[in-house]
């Protein structure tokens, strides 16, 4: 880490590599706004995630989701789902010395929520016609705290919007209130788990973290690696995946309420308890998709 590191999710005067911003344009993070500004764009590298789990993704954006909407994974296109009263600010920042441009959205603590690479030239400029906000103006006010999902008993989606609240971190702490099947298991199955889908053609849907945001992609894993070092990557569907193993603390096999009935998805945690990352089934998947992703996850061995 440098000097001037801003720490494992970065500030608003560097992009992920550490550089700092020649020159940055605060935009509008209010939705719609936003969204609006989002979907303009063409051709995106969108990134989402921490030093344990990131998702990359090349495309365009799907309208982003609020925390509480309905969510779907469409292929081919970038599915964002964020917490609205969790990003404070937005910024279009240009680096003059490698001529690349992206949009980058904060929370309070300037921790990075997700980052938008602008890949062709059109974009960049189309980004210079979104709405701005002036310096040290609170662009989007007092915002009323958004009430927690009622994870205890709640669907797939109310326990991932549990974790774009804090994480995860307090349905984690108390988790022996929720009311569908749950158990510890080992984290190393998980290169296991990528490799069996890959060899079978089961599709998978993933799931990453970010401080009020959340990446998704759904589909077939076409290639999977490991590093000596535990880093686990899977290119599945438009998006490449890595997780390192190293960083994961825990993990769980969450069962809860979804399109087919109770689906079974594979939760990581690292150091300090927030969940980065989810390995699951989202949405209408066919039945016999379904059957063999539930007869894989009850294989899997305990902690």
């Amino acid at each position: 880490m440098t000097d001037h590191d801003p720490g494992p999710y970065g500030a608003c005067a560097f992009d992920c590599c550490g550089r700092r911003h020649s020159s940055t344009r605060l935009i509008d993070p209010r939705m719609p706004e936003l969204a609006r500004c989002l979907t303009l764009f063409q051709y995106v590298q969108a990134v989402t995630g921490g030093p344990v789990a990131r998702i990359d993704q090349a495309g365009n954006y799907a309208f982003p989701s609020l925390r509480g909407d309905a969510f779907a994974v469409h292929p081919g296109s970038i599915a964002l789902r964020l917490d609205s009263g969790g990003v404070a600010s937005a910024v279009v920042a240009r680096d003059e010395s490698s001529g690349t441009v992206a949009l980058h959205l904060y929370d309070a603590a300037g921790r990075t929520v997700h980052q938008g690479r602008l890949l062709s030239e059109g974009d960049r400029l189309l980004a210079g016609l979104a709405g701005t906000v002036d310096a040290g103006a609170p662009a989007a006010g007092p915002a009323a705290a958004p009430e927690v999902p009622a994870w205890e008993n709640g669907d797939q989606l109310a326990q991932l919007d549990t974790v774009l609240v804090d994480g995860g971190i307090a349905r984690r702490a108390a988790f022996d209130r929720y009311r569908g099947e749950h158990r510890a298991i080992d984290a190393g199955v998980v290169p296991d788990v990528l490799d069996h889908v890959c060899s079978v053609g089961l599709p998978i849907g993933v799931a990453v973290f970010a401080p009020a945001a959340m990446q998704a992609c759904g589909g077939r894993v076409h290639v999977t690696d490991r590093t000596i070092g535990g880093r686990v990557f899977a290119a599945v569907a438009e998006s490449s995946v890595e997780i390192d193993l190293k960083g994961v603390r825990a993990c769980h096999l969450v069962r809860s309420p979804a399109a087919h009935g109770p689906t079974s998805a594979i939760e990581l945690d690292d150091e300090d308890g927030r969940c980065v990352a989810v390995i699951t089934q989202f949405g209408m998947v066919g039945e016999e998709v379904h059957a063999a992703w539930e007869h894989l996850a009850a294989s899997l061995p305990d902690a």
